[in-house]
């Protein structure tokens, strides 16, 4: 069986769960916004991706979505940034990555106002929420997210589209499943208050949890090895 039809076969079954899912919240697969997680994959693998019906790529590695950009791996879909982002490395991203998803500090917020003020764009944005509260991993505190959102507001030249977690990776399924229900409270009420329930993405759930996270309310999934299988951290 060639990779292509593993892909395929893969996005097809994932489809089916998210589909699945939805329908106990009372939504489809069609509310869902399926985002491959596409590190340490090359840029063939992303067009068999593409090919196979994703919705959208995302890289965490800003060195590898620079390299995979001038091979036009992302080629039909929006691309997304969805790891931790440096300050310093911001430039590189803006106008780039349709949507940023790792926004967790007030310093990296500000700096992709600047950098989208350069460009003369808005960058799209999520805001994340460190929701386990873990000294080693970034984004906001959950008491910090509306500061956060309204610090948002103030700048011209980024969008918050919505908020991004990743539970800790310890946790127990019900302890996920707890966090995610956090995570969305605190997407609706913000949404509520600050944007007159305009926001429209909570990105919630990877490859062992997107299912859950779905019944929690989330409408867009990262899911990587579930689709391109498990990454090779030998090479």
């Amino acid at each position: 069986m060639s990779n292509s039809t593993s892909i395929r076969e893969n996005i097809a079954a994932i489809r089916a769960q998210i589909d699945a899912a939805a329908r106990e919240t009372g939504r489809t697969g069609a509310d869902i916004t399926l985002v491959g997680a596409s590190k340490m994959n090359d840029a063939a693998t992303c067009q068999e991706a593409i090919a196979a019906g994703i919705d959208a790529l995302g890289e965490n590695r800003v060195q590898e979505m620079t390299a995979k950009l001038a091979e036009d791996a992302y080629r039909g879909v929006p691309l997304h940034f969805i790891g931790h982002l440096q300050r310093n490395k911001v430039k590189q991203v803006v106008g780039k990555a349709a949507l940023i998803q790792s926004i967790g500090s007030a310093e990296l917020l500000a700096e992709v106002d600047r950098q989208a003020e350069k460009l003369g764009i808005v960058q799209d944005i999520l805001l994340e929420v460190n929701i386990g509260g873990e000294e080693a991993k970034s984004g906001f505190a959950p008491g910090a997210v509306e500061q956060a959102a309204a610090q948002a507001k103030t700048l011209a030249h980024v969008r918050v589209r919505g908020l991004m977690t990743i539970p800790p990776a310890d946790a127990t399924r019900e302890e996920n499943m707890a966090y995610f229900e956090k995570v969305r409270a605190l997407y609706v009420d913000i949404s509520r208050k600050m944007y007159d329930n305009g926001l429209e993405y909570l990105s919630m759930g990877m490859s062992g949890d997107f299912a859950d996270a779905i019944r929690a309310g989330a409408n867009m999934v990262r899911v990587g090895s579930a689709i391109f299988g498990a990454r090779d951290y030998s090479k």
